[in-house]
């Protein structure tokens, strides 16, 4: 199991530096900081702009692999540069990593535990009126974009606010701004921020888990080692548990790395959409200011989470499966 884990790490160290590096190079190539300084009123003058960009090591004018070669021996160092205005960028990938994170990593504990859950739940009942119900909602939400749930969540949580008279639900940034107050009632300050954003996205991942963890119970429910569990005196809810249940989730272990990079970027619009100052909102506000080392470093960190979510799922794999571990 060591050796399979180790393997797969390194896998993904490699897979990392690709995915960045690929990121840096379409960012350097397809995006023109110059013009963001062009559109300064009033606009540099051309050395002045050719200075800065030099400074900064985005000028189009020079070698892009040059360019990368600098950029590259940086991230070495852990320096993923400086953005377009000149702020060093390491320390804003810590600040708008840790929003990122607080708002998915329980969205996807919540999202994937109750999808596994009623998944079963619903095999297990095949057809009958939790089935069905579970199945129309799945395929709604499915057939719905991220951004659409959030955009008629956040009106809905509007609608109901103005039925309430009083703010219920709070979908605007991470915390009330000027709120004040012990560290108990600044946490659910942000708790209470919190729930809107979370339950979009962990509502998009229930679905997606609900529909594959359904068809994977389905395919070991009739199984031999079941009927073998239970002629040797297993009660059947304990068979369903300790064998079906646990080779079902072979299978979604390994889903739930697409599922998961689908989430990240699921996250960018719903932090857009209500406020959070995370990774996702900074890569849409570094696109639209041709800012090449923010676009790359949040590829980066994209890239990271990806695969720590594919070696836990690697690790949690070789847990359930006893031939991964031989």
């Amino acid at each position: 199991m060591g050796k399979f884990l180790v393997r797969r790490l390194l896998n993904y160290v490699v897979l990392i530096f690709l995915a960045t590096s690929f990121a840096y190079l379409l960012a350097a190539t397809n995006l023109y900081p110059r013009g963001y300084f062009e559109q300064m009123q009033p606009p540099p003058t051309p050395e002045a702009i050719n200075t800065q960009l030099d400074t900064l090591n985005l000028n189009d004018q020079t070698p892009l692999a040059q360019r990368y070669v600098t950029w590259l021996g940086g991230v070495v160092q852990g320096d993923f540069g400086q953005t377009i205005q000149g702020r060093e960028v390491t320390p804003q990938i810590w600040l708008k990593a840790g929003v990122t994170l607080r708002l998915i990593t329980v969205a996807t504990i919540l999202g994937s535990a109750l999808g596994i859950a009623i998944g079963a739940y619903a095999a297990v009942r095949q057809y009958r009126m939790f089935d069905k119900a579970a199945t129309v909602a799945s395929f709604v939400v499915l057939a719905i974009p991220t951004v659409v749930i959030a955009l008629s969540v956040q009106v809905g949580a509007t609608a109901i606010n103005g039925v309430a008279g009083f703010q219920l639900f709070l979908f605007s940034g991470e915390y009330s701004a000027g709120f004040r107050g012990e560290w108990w009632e600044l946490l659910l300050n942000r708790v209470h921020h919190a729930i809107l954003p979370t339950f979009v996205l962990a509502v998009a991942l229930f679905a997606a888990f609900a529909r594959y963890q359904r068809n994977m119970m389905l395919d070991v429910l009739g199984s031999d080692f079941v009927r073998t569990a239970m002629a040797k005196g297993l009660t059947r809810r304990k068979a369903l548990f300790k064998h079906a249940l646990r080779t079902a989730l072979i299978p979604t272990i390994t889903y739930f790395t697409f599922t998961f990079g689908v989430m990240v970027s699921g996250a960018t619009f719903t932090e857009k959409i209500y406020g959070w100052h995370g990774m996702g909102a900074w890569l849409i506000d570094a696109i639209f200011q041709q800012d090449v080392h923010v676009v790359a470093a949040a590829s980066c960190f994209m890239a990271v989470t990806i695969m720590v979510a594919s070696f836990l799922s690697d690790i949690l794999y070789a847990w359930l499966d006893p031939r991964v571990r031989v």
